[in-house]
């Protein structure tokens, strides 16, 4: 789309730098924990510079003028990656990793996997001011987490759901959660036990 047209304006380019940037730094220490554990401790990893429809819509939605200036500087997931991890102590790495870059700066940080929504839902959710310009939103999730996140809104897109089946549907989605939760601090006991074992065994 031309320069002149578009919500980016002429920045749609630094937007992709940045986005290329931290998808770099993902995959540094995606390869330095996988050297040292000997397993990828990401799932899969997506980005996407918001579709120039979805910025409008947003601005809209958010009473704020269509302009160049609302989409960056307003709105702050112009740049959008979810790193969907194995276990919990990685998201919690790369969080740190991340907010040591030099030129980053972190405008709010929300631990929904510490502190969870009232309906389950967890994450953890950064927005990143990158070299005092533009904005990037990153989301860290477990896999069961991005499951259960995914299912919910197939359940719930663009289904009128009765208020009488309402409460049960919220609290049968917030049990899954929890349920899955549990298993998320289970699976990372287990792996803990093995790393501590093969420590073990290399030091005897």
């Amino acid at each position: 789309m031309d320069e002149n047209n578009s919500i980016y304006g002429p920045y749609r380019p630094e937007l992709e730098k940045i986005e290329k940037e931290l998808l770099d730094e993902i995959d540094t220490l995606r390869e330095r924990l996988k050297q040292k554990n000997g397993m990828d401790p990401v799932e899969h990893c997506l980005s996407r510079i918001k579709s120039e429809e979805s910025m409008r819509e947003k601005c809209v939605r958010k009473g704020l003028p269509v302009t160049t200036e609302s989409a960056l500087t307003k709105i702050y997931d112009a740049v959008g990656i979810r790193v969907v991890c194995a276990f919990i102590d990685d998201i919690y790495r790369f969080r740190d990793h991340l907010i040591a870059l030099p030129g980053t700066e972190v405008i709010e940080e929300k631990d929904y996997i510490k502190h969870a929504k009232p309906n389950g839902y967890r994450s953890y959710h950064m927005i990143l001011r990158m070299h005092q310009k533009f904005y990037a939103e990153i989301q860290l999730r477990t896999i069961s987490q991005d499951t259960w996140a995914a299912l919910e809104h197939h359940i719930r897109y663009k289904h009128d759901i009765g208020k009488s089946n309402e409460e049960l549907i919220a609290s049968e989605l917030k049990r899954c959660a929890d349920e899955l939760a549990s298993t998320d601090l289970s699976m990372q006991t287990i792996r803990d036990m093995i790393f501590e074992d093969n420590g073990k065994s290399e030091t005897e």
